[in-house]
């Protein structure tokens, strides 16, 4: 299993349903900005699994790491276009991320199944990245601290986690690829509310989880986020596609 180390913040790029083989050379140029010009911050590719081992080979021996956009709870089986943690892993990815509002909203993937899978990352040797997420109707209703701290407290194997490197991420529903994002209070209000149920859950190492922010980041306003009180990192999408974006926003860290 992945052990907790040092907590260093974490700037991660999904590339969700995007990359075909010539997106290499962006995960190339990634790699080298980064030795070139080290963050403050480990940095992790999350690209489609048809690159995983491609990206793995091609990242070998660099500080970047590569991983899963999501797993399948079991180990194998008949379940066709499913992907398992060990799959993750021997392809060479050494992360994976579980329980995307994409993959809530559009799979009506539940907080046990999140669970579930993030214990299969761990048995699988992986780091999860346990997301949470608020709709905009829930955040209307004032509902947005009740949801997230709901969803982190079922979605985490608090028991397996002990000790084990693993990051969540907030990353409210409405604000995914739409351009939009919370004010600074309101990300600096769901990540101190986070923050205290990781406290409660885990006492010492909780105050150490890194809580990234996820929701149309960008090179624009990552600084801005990156310095609110909790922000532990980001979770960057389509801006992360591009080696010159992902590096300006890592450079903020």
């Amino acid at each position: 299993m992945s052990k907790l180390t040092t907590v260093r913040p974490l700037i991660a790029g999904n590339w969700k349903m995007n990359g075909l083989t010539a997106a290499l050379d962006e995960a190339r140029a990634v790699a080298a900005g980064v030795e070139t010009d080290p963050p403050g911050a480990r940095v992790a590719i999350f690209p489609p699994a048809t690159l995983i081992h491609r990206m793995a080979d091609a990242l070998a021996g660099q500080t970047v790491a590569v991983g899963g956009q999501d797993c399948r709870p079991e180990v194998s089986g008949a379940f066709t276009g499913d992907t398992s943690a060990e799959m993750l892993a021997d392809a060479g990815a050494t992360m994976v991320i579980v329980g995307h509002s994409e993959r809530r909203g559009g799979y009506g993937e539940t907080d046990a199944l999140v669970l579930a899978k993030a214990q299969a990352a761990l048995r699988a040797g992986l780091e999860p990245i346990v997301c949470v997420g608020e709709s905009l109707e829930q955040r209307d209703a004032g509902r947005a601290i009740e949801v997230i701290t709901g969803q982190l407290r079922a979605s985490l194997p608090v028991d397996a986690l002990k000790g084990e490197a693993f990051a969540v991420a907030y990353e409210p529903v409405w604000a995914i690829g739409t351009g939009r994002t919370p004010t600074l209070n309101d990300i600096e209000a769901a990540h101190d509310a986070l923050r205290t149920v990781l406290i409660e859950l885990f006492s010492d190492q909780g105050a150490g989880v890194p809580i990234l922010y996820g929701g149309s980041v960008n090179p624009k306003n990552a600084a801005d986020i990156l310095s609110q009180k909790e922000v532990g990192g980001v979770l960057v999408g389509g801006a992360s596609l591009k080696a010159a974006d992902f590096l300006a926003i890592a450079a903020r860290a």
